[in-house]
């Protein structure tokens, strides 16, 4: 008996109906059947199931006489289920790699539940990904099981049946059937979750619910639209057949309400002369279901006529028109008041004891501007460091922490009068550059990539960035710190602009050439590392060709299994990839379990670097801070060809790595398996990447810059060894 039997109809979906049966058959985990049903398809589906069948038995196919739609079609498939569970997946959508083990993993842990709710993720045709916008609702319910009295906010999800699985023995004693009809997910899936007695919730993106540009029959232009009203009588009925769920009969006649008024206001449901009808027959359900619960004024429409509902509509329609327009009068305004309040301050002459900071847009007190502003509270006190930081983030600031908001009319008086900058990004374009005000940037590491100027010839690369106005921004540097004389070159090329190189080392980095042995203590503490755990960071970095950045490169969890007991998988996405469909990809639900710590959030990555034993990356620019500790370095490059093509590379990578270089799983499986990963041969790679990139890296960075740049002080020297061969120090050149 499989575990999984995944039950797909089919009807008009040739152009995506392999993919749609690779993404299944190709999971890791492979107890499964699938039972694909032929709804009589007019197209060349039928002959592609038999193809598949042929040649994987894990695949039946029954094809239908007669197209019965997409309710009964399912219906067709289920007496031929002998699995576990019950998984409906629609022929167009796909499962996400490793979505069955995990799914496999949570019904393990929750023994089995009746329901098991997972996430998903809309994937539009024109390559866009969104994850569902209630996905902090699988999070919070993702412990232990639980029944809908207990989290209503579970039915909030998306009314469909094919983000959850069906234990089949609840479905058979319950009898669930789907009706046929539009909208027949709608009483298969009420009843079923107010009747569980145990449901599960699983944080991950386990399908890719595909948004057809044409062909979603909920999209179409139809009278089949009016196929709700039956189907919720079908749910009311259901109510009223199970006195027990009796409690929920106010829930669904708001649920009713709304769904209903919610199909008459899209533009593309109904042709206009069913609306009138389709309005008092939505009104008439409402009113024969109505309860003692007071209706929400939202839905006191439905208690009048249409043509009261159109006049509202109309009313809602000009109020929102002169909204807009009053909107837009009110930010002009504010916007004449803030440049007229910078013009005046920037009359006043310059504060040479005020120093403005801010990091990765605005995100907090972190990286190089951060170590500065450390370094210039203990050297410098009378100048006073503000920052500016967004206000989602002023809750995790330090107390000591001065701060303003951005564009507020205090940040803008304070950049008027300001004498220093410091940031690791450019500044807004608002900000002037005032004669005697000295701009600090910092970057953000050492660059392999390419960056600035250089993307001009990588139109892929530089989609949605302003290289023209990125480096009319950068003309207000006066300093521009380097690690390095590879980054020197770099820079001066990628940043055709008249600021001077400050040999100064990487301020945040000070905290790993100065580490101690328990320096990281406190992260593995937060996180329940044991002390004696070999930990291993890996940090991939995002890929430009790719929509949204993020390409899973191996299973993360099979890593996390394969190095073994005694380690500890620690992972930090590229903080782009932060707040996108990445993390629900598995990482958060790995988190939770306890197979790796996602360490993406943590606010300070010199802690994450320190409490790590070796790194694993690809192409991130960590990997040259991470050479300070002189700790192991694996590089993973399975992709660096599409790489460097789609993003360009300053020198080869594979070739002058900090350590052994993996083109594949097994490959870097092996490096671990084999102790190969920290062998006499990846130190004395580590011992000349360090040589070349961390050269300027001595500790002192940050006193270094506050004392030459901001109190004009001589500059200190750094010991820096002569290059190894003449040719270090020639310009890099596009790859």
């Amino acid at each position: 008996m499989p575990r999984f039997s995944v039950i797909v109809p089919v009807f008009k979906v040739q152009g995506f109906l392999r993919e749609c049966l690779d993404s299944v058959l190709g999971q890791s985990y492979a107890d499964f059947e699938v039972i694909a049903v032929d709804d009589c398809s007019p197209d060349g589906c039928g002959a592609i199931l038999d193809e598949y069948a042929e040649r994987d038995p894990r695949v039946r196919v029954l094809h239908l006489p007669e197209n019965v739609g997409l309710g009964r079609a399912r219906n067709a498939g289920m007496p031929y289920a002998t699995g576990d569970f019950l998984f409906f997946l629609d022929s167009d959508d796909t499962l996400t790699p490793g979505a069955l083990r995990a799914i496999a993993d949570r019904l393990e842990e929750a023994r089995d539940p009746d329901v098991l709710v997972f996430d998903y993720a809309r994937t539009y045709w024109w390559g866009g990904t969104r994850r569902n916008v209630l996905a902090r609702v699988l999070a919070e319910a993702s412990v232990g099981t639980f029944t809908a009295v207990e989290r209503p906010e579970i039915l909030e999800l998306l009314m469909v049946v094919w983000n959850k699985v069906y234990r089949r023995g609840y479905v058979t004693e319950h009898g669930f059937r789907f009706p046929p009809g539009y909208y027949e997910d709608t009483p298969w899936t009420f009843p079923v979750l107010l009747g569980a007695r145990r449901i599960a919730a699983l944080d991950r993106i386990c399908v890719h619910y595909r948004q057809r540009r044409q062909g979603n029959i909920l999209s179409t232009t139809s009278r089949k639209h009016f196929d709700i009203h039956d189907q919720y009588e079908r749910v009311f009925a259901h109510v009223d057949a199970h006195p027990e769920l009796a409690r929920w009969r106010p829930y669904l006649h708001r649920k009713m309400g709304e769904h209903c008024l919610d199909i008459l206001a899209k533009p593309d449901r109904l042709p206009p002369s069913d609306k009138g009808e389709f309005f008092r027959r939505t009104a008439e359900l409402f009113r024969r279901h109505r309860t003692s619960t007071p209706v929400p004024a939202e839905l006191r429409v439905l208690e009048g006529s249409y043509a009261r509902y159109l006049t509202r509509r109309r009313a809602a329609a000009a109020g929102s028109a002169l909204d807009r327009r009053a909107r837009g009068a009110r930010k002009a305004a504010v916007k004449r008041v803030k440049r007229g309040w910078s013009w005046a301050h920037e009359r006043r002459p310059l504060d040479p004891n005020l120093a403005l900071y801010s990091a990765f847009s605005h995100r907090g007190v972190l990286g190089d501007p951060a170590a500065i502003h450390r370094a210039a509270r203990d050297l410098a006190p009378h100048i006073r460091g503000v920052w500016v930081v967004r206000r989602d983030q002023v809750e995790q600031l330090p107390p000591d922490i001065e701060y303003v908001l951005p564009d507020s009319l205090e940040y803008r008086r304070l950049a008027a009068r300001a004498t220093y900058f410091v940031n690791n990004v450019n500044w807004p374009r608002v900000l002037a550059k005032r004669p005697g005000s000295v701009h600090v940037h910092t970057h953000q590491g050492t660059p392999l990539k390419y960056m600035g100027a250089d993307l001009l010839g990588k139109p892929g690369a530089r989609q949605g960035v302003d290289v023209p106005g990125m480096l009319r921004r950068a003309d207000r540097w006066d300093h521009s710190l380097v690690a390095n004389r590879h980054s020197e070159l770099v820079w001066d090329r990628a940043y055709p602009c008249r600021f001077a190189s400050a040999r100064t080392g990487s301020p945040r980095n000070d905290v790993l050439v100065n580490a101690k042995p328990d320096d990281g203590a406190a992260f593995r503490l937060r996180h329940s590392i044991p002390e004696d755990h070999t930990v291993v960071l890996y940090a991939p970095t995002r890929r430009d060709h790719v929509r949204g950045g993020h390409v899973e490169r191996f299973d993360l969890a099979r890593f996390a299994e394969d190095l073994g007991e005694g380690h500890t998988l620690v992972v930090r996405l590229h903080p782009s990839l932060a707040k996108g469909p990445a993390r629900g990809m598995g990482l958060a639900e790995l988190h939770r379990r306890g197979a790796l710590v996602d360490a993406t959030d943590w606010p300070r990555v010199e802690e994450v670097m320190l409490a790590s034993d070796a790194l694993v990356t690809d192409y991130s620019a960590l990997m040259f801070d991470y050479a300070n500790l002189d700790r192991p370095i694996v590089v993973h490059a399975d992709d660096w060809g599409a790489y460097t093509a789609s993003r360009g590379a300053y020198f080869d990578i594979t070739a002058g790595a900090p350590g052994h270089v993996s083109r594949s799983y097994r490959e870097l499986t092996w490096l671990f398996a084999s102790g190969s990963w920290q062998d006499t041969e990846a130190t004395e790679l580590r011992s000349g990447f360090r040589d070349r990139f961390c050269e300027f890296d001595d500790g002192r960075a940050a006193e270094r810059v506050v004392r030459t740049l901001m109190l004009g002080e001589p500059d200190t020297p750094i010991s820096i060894p002569l290059p190894a061969t003449a040719g270090d120090d020639e310009a890099p050149a596009h790859a």
